[in-house]
């Protein structure tokens, strides 16, 4: 795909940038987004003053990362580097939050490219547990998984990053959660995914925010953690 044919599938924010390209910034949307973006968020607008190059796939509402998904954004992103003529050894960070963080460890997991580092906003790890955790749910996952013929347990173990931490590139991880996420538990999916990564050895750093909810409540000093991390593994 060209640029122009880029920008129907995914907003890319190349006309933010305030500088050269230091690195591509992947951010996975959450359950239920339309694909609506047009502008950059404060936190795109300051990655953009370093050279960030933010890409937002349009991934689909009810995505969960399927291998289709998986395929289109290895696509978006091997087009994305050849139409703005960008190394291959350009940092590429992964992130998102909810289904978005889901997608951001499930992505990594499975990724055709290099990545740099990753950062997962309460992210869904456990996609068993989540079908049953609220009861809007079942119908999203059993969409994303339509025409698959393989049993729901090995459909789970394939898209859980909580099931595939064993595959994980050994890169930075930066993790968080609220203690009082009612949409997804903490202590069934990022306390679990944490305690897997580290038993594993990777390198994994998790904020736990006593007081916060799921995108709500989110503290100043967190937003400013999250931001840090990203820019910190731009090239320099």
């Amino acid at each position: 795909m060209n640029l122009t044919e880029l920008r129907q599938v995914a907003w890319i924010g190349d006309t933010n940038l305030a500088r050269p390209i230091t690195g591509v910034i992947v951010n996975f949307h959450g359950l239920g987004d339309q694909g609506g973006k047009n502008s950059a968020d404060y936190d795109e607008a300051e990655y953009a003053a370093a050279g960030g190059l933010v890409v937002f796939p349009f991934c689909g509402p009810w995505s969960w990362m399927n291998r289709n998904t998986r395929s289109f954004v290895d696509t978006l992103l091997t087009d994305v580097y050849a139409a703005l003529k960008l190394s291959p050894d350009m940092p590429l960070i992964i992130t998102g939050g909810s289904m978005g963080g889901h997608a951001a460890l499930l992505y990594t997991r499975y990724a055709r490219q290099r990545i740099t580092a990753c950062m997962a906003l309460y992210p869904v790890c456990d996609l068993q547990y989540h079908f049953s955790e609220r009861p809007d749910l079942p119908r999203t996952i059993r969409y994303a998984f339509r025409g698959y013929t393989e049993s729901f347990d090995k459909l789970f173990a394939e898209h859980s990053p909580l099931a595939q931490v064993s595959g994980l590139p050994d890169i930075p991880y930066l993790i968080i959660h609220g203690d009082v996420d009612v949409a997804v538990n903490k202590q069934a999916h990022s306390d679990k995914m944490v305690a897997a990564m580290r038993q594993a050895q990777r390198r994994i750093t998790y904020l736990e925010v006593t007081g916060m909810g799921h995108g709500s409540n989110i503290p100043y000093a967190i937003l400013r953690a999250k931001i840090d991390f990203v820019k910190s593994h731009l090239a320099k």
